[in-house]
């Protein structure tokens, strides 16, 4: 990697701590994120402009406020750098769940993803899957014994396949474990995506699977995007890397199994 997409990554990175800063507080002022972040007004400005060109945010005088956007999507090169080891800490989590002869739909995203690179510590495993890089890492998995591609029209930039609307390939099987991703995860609004074809597929994918297990690091919680997948009554087990009590709790009351790293590291 050279420098400058280094730089590139390292800016990816402080944005991404930015957009959570700003979402949790709904504002920040330039001195205090160049406090926070030790890094200079020209650098703050830099991402900051870079982050309404996003739509994620808006500058004010001195400062910047949340913006709320529902439709839009980050594209995988970008999602890949960000909150990248709280993904993993996700990802080995949700292999604890995983036993040797399940048959998994593996949804799209780069915390399934690295969920993928994890699972040739089990056996006999068949994986049905969208995301063209997952099926990529699948190809040569030894705990990998049967690899399903499902075909459609490629997301481009999102490495991801949506079937055509008449495709009934999911409608005949029966799976032991969906293993999804989502955008955002809301007590309210549960398991949100930007896309209406992807949210019509992924309710296809739960639709079909005896258990449904949803990923998300911690970021993902108490955002919303365009399109509902799930209702938390739909989903079974929730794995993120940190979740607040009051969260925690709601979940638990309506019967989630809620797994976390911040509880995994507390005992």
């Amino acid at each position: 990697m050279n420098d400058h997409s280094e730089d590139k990554v390292f800016s990816l990175e402080r944005q991404q701590a930015i957009l959570a800063f700003v979402e949790e507080n709904k504002k920040a002022t330039v001195a205090e994120l160049c406090q926070i972040f030790k890094v200079s007004t020209s650098t703050i400005r830099n991402d900051l402009r870079e982050m309404e060109k996003n739509m994620l945010v808006t500058r004010t005088h001195g400062g910047v406020l949340i913006r709320s956007k529902t439709g839009v999507e980050m594209m995988s090169t970008e999602k890949e750098v960000c909150n990248h080891d709280a993904k993993v800490m996700v990802a080995q989590l949700a292999l604890e769940q995983i036993e040797d002869g399940d048959t998994l739909l593996l949804d799209t995203g780069t915390t399934t993803l690295e969920l993928a690179k994890m699972l040739g510590e089990r056996q006999q495993l068949t994986v049905i899957t969208n995301d063209l890089k997952i099926a990529l890492t699948l190809e040569d998995s030894p705990g990998v014994v049967n690899l399903f591609f499902i075909g459609g029209a490629v997301r481009k930039q999102l490495h991801c396949v949506i079937p055509f609307s008449n495709d009934n390939s999911l409608s005949d099987l029966i799976i032991d474990k969906a293993i999804m991703g989502t955008n955002g995860f809301t007590l309210k609004n549960g398991a949100t995506t930007p896309d209406v074809r992807q949210a019509a597929f992924k309710k296809k994918m739960i639709a079909c699977s005896t258990s449904v297990i949803l990923l998300a690091d911690s970021t993902k919680i108490g955002r919303d995007a365009f399109a509902k997948f799930a209702d938390i009554s739909d989903i079974h087990i929730f794995i993120t890397d940190s979740i607040k009590d009051d969260v925690r709790s709601g979940l638990e009351a309506q019967g989630m199994l809620v797994c976390d790293g911040s509880a995994k590291n507390r005992g």
